[in-house]
């Protein structure tokens, strides 16, 4: 009884969710997995943060080289070159195809990121000592080389989870594929509440805790991750094969697709072993005040950015693959429109409330660990609506399956923020000079790509009507700053500000009325994206009244 009731509810979450349903679920998994994250780093620097910031920049040192590796093996690289080859198999009633072509992108991206993962072990001394953290003192540098070993095993352990979801996004299947990051950052906080304390075996201890707990729970939550993963691929058919097959067709062109995409991830990646690498060198805790900045901007980016642009992909790959370039042009435009419908408030209400966010997670009684943390947030702003407006321009491409555009792009795009970051660094504005460097190199990119995108579509996707609206929403947004600001100024952050009790309830007031501001002055100046709010709102309110 309890196996059906298990089969059930698995082949219930697995059902073909509309593009509707599936931004959903994808924002409200994203925003779990935030909010699991946000309390995973609330949890971290409360035990190390303003007790031992040299640990806490080791551990942040530690994902820099696994994370790169993953990111040019597979990552998002796997994903916009496997799903429109995959779907082109199944639309033609070429199953067989599929599943030869699955089982061997993961055979060989297992082998690959397998081998990664032991140079990762054999040479995390050097890299970590003159690439990653050269200005760490000699213990941190010690702890971090010995994280990075312990965590080098993820490349391979996420390689496989990522093609096992990337097949079920491409056949409408978003519920595991949504929800495994989240099982990713509840294996980290079970290594910070448990492990970190040591574990015990029959009354003797084998292992004495501390920090190195936390990567251990890191290993744990990877595991998770591939096991949820898995589950997802019930009732799709899978026929999995412990072989490459070099001939299939699709799996040659995913080859031919993904190194230009592969090296995309890596350049971008570049990015942040330079910003590691710079903040190293200006003291205890700047690695990791950093990170914490990069990450609280990335928690809007994927709930609108990602989430929205994943969703609309499968669509946009299926009308080109049909052949009907205005029916893209015309998804691609409402999908673009919504994100920065989305994007631009949520940036505005995020610098003026950066005080408050960031005591969501480092709210440790160190005022200044708080301050560099809010300044440097406060700085990425701007980048927040870039890099959500970026996903849903890159995959603009990979519908044509053009991977070597935004490729090239971002090569031009981070060598100008690199180049951005030593020149700020050199001037002497600190780590706020890393996080204005990324907003103008992410603006740039942006830029760029949708010019580019543009002119393919023959001046079709961003006509007059598209210009016109963002124009509406810049004076909407800029009506919602001036709201933003005001109610900063009469619900102020105070420095006895200590509990998420206090801080949560006073920036969701903020919040809630700053988007209430934004949604008036979005229907009064007819915008289209705020008509269905309002109409939804009636319907509810006077259902009852004839």
């Amino acid at each position: 009884m309890r196996k059906f009731r298990f089969r059930s509810v698995v082949a219930l979450a697995n059902m073909k969710l509309s593009v509707k349903s599936a931004a959903i679920v994808l924002a409200s998994s994203t925003l779990i997995s935030a909010l699991l994250g946000l309390f995973r780093d609330r949890l971290l620097n409360s035990y190390y943060l303003g007790t031992y910031p040299t640990g806490i920049d080791a551990y942040t040192a530690a994902f820099t080289i696994p994370d790169f590796m993953f990111f040019i093996l597979t990552s998002g690289a796997l994903a916009v070159s496997f799903i429109p080859v995959f779907n082109q198999r199944l639309a033609s009633g070429n199953k067989k195809s599929a599943w030869e072509m699955s089982s061997s992108l993961i055979n060989l991206l297992a082998l690959l990121t397998f081998l990664a993962s032991i140079l990762i072990m054999i040479f995390a001394d050097p890299l970590i000592r003159y690439v990653v953290s050269p200005g760490l003192d000699e213990s941190g540098m010690i702890l971090a080389i010995n994280m990075t070993r312990v965590i080098a095993i993820n490349p391979f352990l996420f390689s496989i989870a990522t093609v096992l979801t990337s097949m079920q996004q491409a056949v409408g299947r978003f519920v595991f594929y949504a929800f495994a990051p989240a099982i990713y950052n509840i294996g980290i906080i079970i290594g910070i509440t448990c492990f970190t304390n040591g574990i015990s075996l029959f009354g003797v201890q084998i292992f004495e805790g501390g920090i190195m707990g936390v990567a251990l729970g890191v290993i744990l939550g990877a595991i998770m991750q591939l096991i949820v993963a898995l589950i997802g691929l019930f009732g799709l058919g899978f026929d999995y094969d412990f072989k490459i097959y070099w001939r299939n067709q699709g799996f040659r062109t995913i080859l031919r697709l993904l190194p230009p995409r592969s090296l995309d991830q890596g350049i971008d990646y570049v990015n942040s072993l330079v910003s590691t690498n710079l903040s190293s060198r200006m003291g205890a805790g700047a690695v990791r005040s950093f990170d914490q900045a990069t990450t609280l901007h990335t928690v809007p980016v994927s709930l609108i950015g990602v989430a929205i642009s994943t969703a609309f992909f499968p669509k946009l790959t299926e009308e080109l693959g049909d052949g009907d370039k205005s029916k893209f042009n015309e998804t691609f435009r409402q999908a673009l429109r919504t994100i920065i419908w989305i994007a631009l408030p949520v940036s505005v209400i995020a610098f003026f409330g950066r005080g408050y966010v960031t005591s969501f997670i480092s709210n440790i009684g160190n005022n200044d660990s708080n301050g560099t943390i809010a300044s440097i947030l406060g700085t990425l702003c701007v980048a927040i609506f870039a890099k959500s407006v970026f996903h849903i321009a890159s995959r603009g491409f990979y519908a044509y399956q053009d991977t070597k555009t935004p490729f090239w792009v971002s090569i031009i795009a981070i060598g100008s923020t690199i180049a951005l970051m030593i020149l700020f660094t050199i001037s002497g504005f600190g780590v706020d000079g890393l996080g204005i460097a990324q907003s103008i190199g992410a603006i740039f990119e942006v830029i760029i790509l949708l010019t580019i995108l543009q002119r393919r579509s023959g001046n079709e996707i961003l006509n007059k009507a598209f210009w016109r609206a963002v124009m509406r929403m810049l004076f909407a947004t800029l009506i919602t700053g001036c709201v933003a600001f005001s109610m900063t100024k009469f619900i102020p952050l105070m420095a006895t500000d200590n509990s998420l009790v206090i801080t949560i309830p006073k920036f969701l007031l903020i919040s809630a009325i700053s988007v209430i501001a934004y949604l008036i002055a979005s229907y009064f100046l007819n915008l289209k994206e705020a008509k269905p709010i309002f109409k939804y709102i009636k319907t509810k309110l006077f259902k009852n009244v004839k």
